[in-house]
């Protein structure tokens, strides 16, 4: 039985391989472990981000540089763009940035149409008509279409003018888990992009939960029925198959509109929506109305780029500029001398009083860089100067901004200027109108070999300091003060908030690089909230940033 025997003595061969070896053991525990190679890093999700641009030269530089600048991978990110039916120079300036980051992202596709530049049946550029509606959303559509076809694990749509100052946000989005994700942006007013009720026919309905978001009371992720403007959508969730643009799904019997289409397609598809605000994220501007310009558009969006002072501030430094620190002074809260932080903040306001004189400029309105504007700041303080012209009042310094200290005893009104008061000792320097002769004071000072925070200098010289032994120190405090009221400026964070940051506080002391003064601000009073005053919120039909509903009442701008 040859076969049997060769198969038996295969399975002996077999056997006698399995069985232990001794000495292999041995040679197994005495030679050397090869080391086990980690597994490298997961390569970040696909991501398609789509917008589309029209009369957008404007906002166009601030917006592509914050995609630009996004924390995320380029390789894994494609661009989708679109533009078209503009009036000026939104096409050229899309090509330009186009050419200059292809090869950078992973994919960029866009589309455009120099003719026509307006829509037959629309009245004017802020006019929506169902032409205008059926374009925007067939476009949305060809987007999302294209992040399935590349399939992108998600895809961001934003607008045109919407800021995404948070690097980080695409990141933070993610995290978040969520099919539909929105982050939360800001404006001068309550408006944002989302909704907290929706009524039947799905228009806009207030409701008492939207403002304790939208002042940041509730933090978190919150479950809306509606978000638009930006949102991230999940496209690995099998849910998302459903959701459409284009065309509206068959039994949408409301008025043509993208945001209200995609939102019905949603909650068909059973997907819920989410506004987020752990965090600042960016800023979105208030929705014109239909009569409205596009020169008003542009207005409402302008903004001053000014110049940052960037030295070094080390000992050496120092030592040349002649500064020293005022014998004596104290943080009234931390008890910590001055930091190195505060110098460089007091060098830029020197810097720009030296301007002022040199140049011989009659009157400049200085402004820090962590301000938000208070609905028709232009306008109101054009007003303003106009009557202290009428009066002929004599000043040097008018805050915009700045945080009141004495709420409890009411400042005295100036006579004859509506809006005007005589200032108490005050902090914060957010922004303020400076004349020359002014900045001429500030400067005869000589600041620098007794230098304090400016806020406290200020009013030092306008003798309304509480420490005697500071002003002392200063020999002239003639300087004639003045505030407006109620205020302009308001801080964009304050201590404590998602997003505040110090580069006064996190510093080193002034004359010690090695001692940080990352002090424990919780309850910085110096830094955090007035008494009794909050962020400003905006009364009447426009405090959520949407006018009371009415039939006629249908178009994105009134939603």
């Amino acid at each position: 039985m040859p076969f049997g025997f060769v198969g038996f003595g295969l399975r002996l061969v077999i056997l006698t391989w399995m069985l232990p070896d001794k000495t292999c053991a041995g040679d197994l525990i005495t030679d050397p472990v090869e080391p086990v190679l980690p597994e490298s890093s997961l390569l970040k999700p696909k991501v398609l981000i789509a917008f589309l641009a029209r009369n957008a030269e404007h906002s166009l530089p601030y917006f592509l540089g914050c995609i630009d600048r996004l924390d995320y991978p380029k390789d894994r990110i494609a661009v989708w763009a679109a533009a078209d039916h503009s009036m000026d120079n939104t096409t050229a300036m899309l090509q330009e940035w186009i050419r200059g980051v292809t090869g950078q992202y992973h994919s960029v596709h866009w589309t455009s149409a120099e003719e026509p530049s307006s829509y037959a049946d629309e009245s004017g550029p802020k006019h929506w008509p169902d032409s205008r509606f059926s374009h925007v959303m067939k476009l949305k559509q060809a987007a999302l279409q294209a992040a399935r076809a590349l399939w992108a694990d998600y895809i961001l749509f934003v607008d045109a003018d919407n800021m995404l100052t948070n690097r980080r946000v695409l990141t933070e989005m993610m995290a978040e888990n969520l099919t539909v994700a929105a982050p939360m942006l800001e404006s001068r007013v309550l408006y944002s992009n989302f909704w907290c009720g929706m009524t039947p026919q799905g228009y806009y309905r207030r409701t008492p939960e939207y403002i304790p978001i939208r002042n940041w009371k509730r933090q978190g992720c919150f479950a809306v029925p509606m978000v638009h403007s930006t949102f991230l959508v999940d496209l690995r969730r099998s849910a998302t198959r459903a959701l459409a643009f284009h065309p509206p799904h068959q039994d949408y019997s409301f008025p043509l509109d993208d945001i209200m289409v995609f939102a019905f397609s949603a909650r068909q598809a059973d997907v819920q929506m989410y506004i987020c605000n752990r965090e600042h994220y960016g800023y979105l501007p208030l929705p014109l109305k239909q009569q409205q310009s596009q020169e008003e558009e542009v207005e409402s969006f302008s903004h001053t780029l000014t110049e940052a002072l960037s030295e070094a501030l080390n000992t050496s430094r120092l030592l040349a500029m002649g500064i020293d620190m005022l014998p004596g002074y104290k943080d009234p809260y931390s008890g910590r001398v001055l930091t190195r932080g505060e110098i460089g903040c007091f060098l830029s306001h020197y810097k720009i009083w030296k301007q002022v004189a040199e140049l011989g400029l009659r009157r400049v309105l200085v402004l820090e860089d962590d301000v938000r504007f208070e609905p028709r700041f232009r306008s109101r303080l054009m007003t303003l100067l106009e009557n202290v012209d009428r009066v002929r009042l004599d000043w040097d310094l008018i805050y915009i901004g700045r945080k009141r200290l004495q709420v409890k005893q009411p400042e005295p009104w100036v006579e004859g200027v509506s809006n005007l008061v005589h200032p108490d000792y005050s902090y914060w320097t957010l922004g303020y109108a400076l004349s020359l002769q002014g900045a001429k004071k500030l400067l005869g000072a000589q600041p620098l070999g007794k230098m304090l925070p400016v806020d406290e200098y200020l009013p030092v010289m306008f003798n309304k300091h509480p420490k005697e032994e500071y002003m002392a120190q200063f020999e002239r405090r003639d300087l004639l003060a003045f505030s407006v009221e109620p205020l302009l400026l308001f801080p964009t964070h304050y201590t404590g908030e998602p997003g505040y940051f110090s580069d006064t506080e996190t510093s080193t002391i002034w004359d010690d690089e090695a001692t940080a003064t990352d002090w424990d601000r919780e309850n910085d009073q110096r830094r955090g909230k007035p008494d009794g005053q909050g962020r400003p919120t905006p009364s009447g039909s426009a405090a959520e940033g949407v006018p009371p509903l009415s039939s006629a009442s249908k178009h994105r701008e009134e939603l």
